[in-house]
């Protein structure tokens, strides 16, 4: 099995919604089988199918949480040094080409966000930031192309 790397918070947040999954979300489900169940003949009962499948899905991603969680590697950022860049790392960087800043943190790919400006290490530019130092220039080759940082800032 892989390793799911995890801060506290996302290694929390997978328990949490496993939690929901099965008690909440297993309630509902039953509840939706046993008035589907309520209207007779199962055979051409749309809602009994819905929900069966509903079910499934659920204990589908129940078992895919259940894996990950026991495949995890919490990443406890505040004993992480600053000097390199690696997985829970805060990083400031110069976009060359556009000439601005942009921030990204480095997460396992279950909290990646990048609306949030999370990015998972398996990306390709959180791959060529790994083992960076700030001062460092750093080529990350992307679908459109070759992007170009300077690294500014590393931290936690």
């Amino acid at each position: 099995m892989e390793t799911t790397y995890l801060t506290k918070e996302g290694y929390n947040k997978l328990l949490s919604d496993l939690e929901y999954l099965k008690t909440t979300r297993r309630k509902e489900i039953a509840a939706q089988l046993d008035l589907a169940r309520s209207h007779g003949d199962l055979r051409e009962n749309a809602e009994y199918e819905a929900a069966k499948h509903a079910l499934a899905l659920n204990e589908i991603r129940i078992r895919e949480l259940e894996e990950k969680i026991s495949t995890a590697q919490i990443i406890n950022t505040e004993n992480l040094a600053t000097d390199k860049i690696f997985i829970g790392a805060k990083v400031t960087l110069y976009d060359i080409d556009f000439e601005e800043e942009v921030e990204f943190e480095l997460t396992g790919s279950d909290e990646a966000d990048p609306s949030q400006g999370k990015i998972s290490v398996n990306s390709p530019v959180a791959k060529a930031m790994l083992g960076h130092s700030v001062g460092d220039i750093i080529e990350a080759k992307v679908p459109r192309g070759i992007l170009k940082y300077k690294v500014l800032k590393i931290s936690r």
